[in-house]
Order: C-alpha cells, then structure tokens, then sequence
C-alpha cells in the first residue's frame, strides 16, 4: 500500500538525511588537508603550516589555509561542494531583500539577532523549502538547529562565498563599523578593526578572487551609501559586488595597514607595496589611495612573482610583422619606439624583446619606473624621483657602463630624450616607449618635446604602436559573418601566406569558462613603421602627421585597425572589440 509520507515519517527521514550531513562533515574535518594535497591544490608546506596555525589558535582548516593564501575561497568551496553534495549558490540565487530573511527567522521561534550571532541566514524559497547557508558549512549541528526551529518542514544547506553572506549580515544588522570608528580613538580602532579575523579573512578572499579570475587591478570605491568592489579583467572594468558604507573603513584601513600605508592619512594620494600569497602563488601588489567626496578611493595592482616567460612568440605578432620586428632588433645601434597609451602592453614587448635579443654576450641595462617584473641576466635600474634619481641621471651613469643595449622604461622630457639619441648615435640599440596614439606622431611627438628635427629622423630606426584586444573565449565563440564593408576592407589587407584559408568570423557568447564575458585573455595589434629614407625626408622637411600617415599607407604598413580586423577574419577576436579598442 502506498500513500503520502506521515509527518512521523518525514521527520524520520530528515533526523537521517542530517545525521548523514554530520557523519560527512566530520569524516570530511579528519581528512580535508590530505585530500587538498591529493588534488594538488595545497602543497605540503602549506598543509604544515596551517596545521601548526590551527594547533596554536584553532579554527577551521580550510579557512586557515585561505587566510595564509595557499588556496582560494572559490577553490575550497568546489571541493566541499564536492564532498558534501551540496550545491554553491551565486549571489543572483540569494535573496536580495532582508526582509526575507527576518520573516523566516521570526517564524524559527528564535530571534533574528541570535541567527546573525550564529552566522546562519535561512529563507523560505517559493517552494516553501526552508534554505540554509551558513558561516561555517561544516558545523555538524547545523541539521538539528533546523529541525528545531522548522519541525516538519523540508530543508536544504547550500555553500557560498563569504562576500555574499557579509552582504546579507551587513543588511540585517545595520550595526556596521562607522559608529565603532569616532572619537578620539578612531585611529586606534581602526587599527583594530584591521586586525579582526573576519576582516582579514574578507580582504584576503576578495584579492584571491580577483587573482583567479585574471583581473590585473582591484578597484574598491566609496560612494554615499555603499562601497563598490570592481575588478579589470582584460583590460574591462567589471562591478563584482557592493557593501554598506559602513564595511569600508575596516576594509580600507586592513589594505593600508599590510601595504605600509599611513591609517591616519586620509588627506592627500598614497602610495604603497605588498606582497602576498594568492592561491598558493606569490604575487606582488601595488596600492594607490586617492582621496574622494566619499571616502579614499583604493586600487591595487596585481603583479604576479613568479618567473614570467617572456617571447615574441606570445605577443601575437602576425608572421609578416614578427619577421619586421626581428630584422629591427638585429640593428647594432639606434632606437626603436614602442607607442601607446598606459596598459597597452609597451612594457611586455619591450621585455620580450629584450629576451630575444639577449644571447648572454651583450650588456643590457634598463631603467625604469617601476621594475615591474625581473629578468634573468639583465641589469635592471628602479628611478626614485622623489631622491633625484630620475631616467636622465640614471641614464647617465649607466653609459658609463658599457651596455650594447639600454631599455628606458618612458621617454617622457627633452632631458630623457637627448640622452637616448646621444646613447644610440655611439652605438647603442636604445629601446624605450612613448605616449602617442599611432606610430607617426612619436616624430611630431620628439620634435614638441624641442628636439631638432635631424636628431629625430637620424637615430630613430623603427616605431611600433600598440593595443590589446580580448580574445574570443574558444569555447562559445559562434560563427558570425559581418557587414561587406568590414569584408571589403578585410580583403585587401589579408597578406599571401593567408590567401587560401578561409575567414572564421565569430562573435562573444559567454559561458562558465570566461565568467560569462565572452572573451578570455588578450593579444597585441600593431602597427610597424620602419623609418625609411623617405620618412627621414618628410621628419626633416617638417611634414604633418597626416602626410606622415599617407606615406605609411603608400609602403603598405597596416593599420591598428587593419591588423585587429586580420585578426577578427581569422576567428581570434570579434569586430566589434577590433572597433572598440580602435575608436578613430
């Protein structure tokens, strides 16, 4: 005989399905470390240190081993979504309104207050299941705290990162950090504040976030009523979530404190350096404070340690601009500029240019502002323009040291400038960057700078001027085909090495891999210009950018905006981000 489960019986099969919840979670407390190694994510190091923390303070060993940066948030909910059967919900799947959450505790019989103390939210879903998230997903008390606040009613736990239970608790409490950081002691509670485990817990999962989806800058910005969290992943701002107002100080005060910046100071621009582990990686940072109408604005650049390969292979150069770039850099002396503005990647061509130039039997100095990743037998130089050292004055001693090849990290006065063309009319091949647009207004751009017009045209053997474009993700990208004139224009330019392949024209979707993007990585366009006795003609006889610009044309260099349209044909980026980055 079958017929609907009685209340005793589905109160039978709750008290089993938590004792099952709490066999695992204790099963999962003895041997998470060892499995961690096992997957590779954590390294044996790294299972020692955190159980010689948890020894010493206790806590949990999966938190611990986040809070040291030997692993990622994101990483340790995947394993316990894993283990537990449970699944992890995005912030889109929790409820935005509080109010859901208070009406559901009043009906617990418990007061909501003592469910924050807990760190347990709980929610009645449309299915009138009873949700539950907590704190600690591995309390083995968690099943029965439910069964007593919600006999007879069905239950299921989920996991989820820690930005959005702050979001949620900040909301029900209202009590946040601004009225704990007044008076006179606002200082000293603000160091405080920095210290507290949960604070340092939240910075340390936001930046491993961050780290693991690519993002090259964190931006945490104050407004009247809420702090945004924003990350830049391939070059694109992107909103990852916001906070009460009332969480920034103890977060900005936490970043300042381990960046060596002063809490006190709230006035005036600081900047500071860290370094930590990221999921088990060391990565340095950068951290820029600026003072707004609401609150310092905070942005931290990430600047991974470890050793970087460096090829011309990797910058995306099509063949015919890659064997260009060879024959420049074969030159015994003069200078070859990279263009483009800031975040363009001048700083990663020039260091893989250097590697290809560097066959251990020539000196190769650099100066630079700031030495931003270290290169093996090199000689590296770091300005300091708060003592004098500037790149001219380090540019001058550095002649003195017998270099064949010299980088200067921006050409960026007349001073800087002389000193290059001195260093590269004695024999030196000089490679350094500039701000300009495109690759002929480097010409106009020396010559406003005061230098004469011979000294530009005479040292100056080659300009390249950059962009970076996203990459299509490879595994949603579709098939796309797009308007004639973007395949008129495209045809003109495909080089013959390319003429008998056909176009593979595609455009973004987004799925789990690229975050939803659409795009995952990016690539160089560029343009080549080689400075040929035509152009020594135009530089010398004052001509404009423009005839500059038509010449170029006549020699068949492409465009940035052709060489990006290349690549779309052959499937690698989309039109529409070729047009975006090149907006004319």
């Amino acid at each position: 005989m079958t017929g609907k489960a009685t209340p005793h019986t589905e109160r039978e099969n709750r008290k089993t399905q938590n004792l099952k919840l709490k066999q695992k979670a204790q099963a999962i407390l003895s041997f998470l470390g060892k499995y961690l190694q096992e997957k590779k994510l954590i390294t044996p190091e790294d299972l020692q240190k955190a159980e010689a923390y948890q020894n010493r303070i206790g806590g949990r060993l999966g938190n611990i081993l986040t809070r040291i940066g030997a692993l990622s948030e994101d990483a340790l909910l995947n394993v316990l979504s894993e283990l537990l059967g449970i699944s992890i919900l995005d912030s889109q799947n929790i409820p935005a309104d509080s109010q859901i959450f208070r009406e559901t505790m009043k009906q617990s019989g418990f007061d909501p207050e003592w469910w924050t103390d807990q760190e347990v939210l709980v929610w009645e879903d449309s299915d009138r299941q009873i949700c539950c998230i907590a704190r600690d997903p591995l309390n083995d008390s968690l099943g029965e705290l439910l069964e007593r606040a919600f006999p007879n009613r069905e239950t299921a736990f989920f996991l989820a990162r820690s930005f959005d239970l702050e979001r949620v608790f900040d909301a029900l409490s209202r009590s946040g950090t601004a009225a704990a950081v007044s008076g006179d002691k606002e200082i000293h509670q603000l160091r405080e504040l920095a210290e507290e485990a949960p604070v340092i817990e939240f910075v340390n999962n936001l930046l491993s976030q961050a780290y693991d989806q690519r993002a090259s800058d964190v931006h945490i910005e104050p407004g009247e009523h809420i702090m945004e969290v924003r990350f830049r992943i391939d070059g694109v701002l992107y909103s990852r979530f916001s906070l009460p107002i009332s969480r920034f100080p103890a977060i900005s005060s936490r970043i300042k404190l381990i960046s060596d910046i002063d809490i006190a100071e709230r006035r005036l621009p600081q900047d500071g350096r860290l370094g930590l582990r990221l999921s088990g990686e060391s990565v340095d940072m950068r951290v820029s404070t600026v003072p707004g109408v609401h609150g310092e604005s905070v942005v931290l650049r990430l600047l991974p340690k470890e050793s970087r390969k460096f090829s011309l292979d990797t910058l995306g150069l099509e063949t015919d601009n890659y064997n260009i770039l060879n024959q420049w850099i074969k030159e015994p002396h003069g200078i070859i500029l990279v263009t483009g503005p800031t975040g363009s990647g001048k700083s990663t061509t020039l260091y893989a240019t250097l590697e290809a130039v560097n066959d251990r039997k020539k000196k190769i100095i650099t100066v630079e502002d700031p030495v931003e990743y270290h290169l093996e037998g090199i000689t590296q130089i770091q300005t300091h323009s708060e003592i004098g050292y500037t790149f001219a004055r380090a540019l001058r001693s550095i002649l003195r040291q017998d270099p064949d090849v010299i980088l200067i990290g921006e050409i960026r006065d007349k001073e800087t400038a002389e000193i290059a063309i001195q260093a590269s009319l004695t024999g030196h091949l000089v490679l350094s960057t500039l701000h300009t647009n495109d690759a002929v207004s480097a010409f106009t751009r020396l010559i406003d700078m005061g230098i004469e017009p011979f000294l530009v045209a005479t040292p100056i053997r080659a300009v390249m001027a950059q962009r970076l474009i996203r990459r299509l993700c490879p595994i949603c990208a579709e098939s796309v085909m797009p308007i004639p004139d973007i395949q008129d224009i495209t045809k003109k330019i495909i080089p013959k090495a390319l003429e008998n392949k056909e176009a593979r024209w595609q455009n973004p979707v987004g799925c789990p891999e690229c975050q939803g993007i659409g795009y995952k990585g990016r690539e160089g366009i560029y343009e080549m210009v080689t400075v040929t006795p035509e152009m020594q003609h135009f530089i010398l006889s004052g001509k404009s950018a423009n005839d500059m610009r038509e010449l170029v044309k006549k020699q068949n260099c492409r465009s940035l905006r052709e060489d990006g349209l290349l690549k779309a044909w052959k499937g690698v980026t989309s039109v529409e981000e070729v047009l975006r980055v090149t907006a004319e």
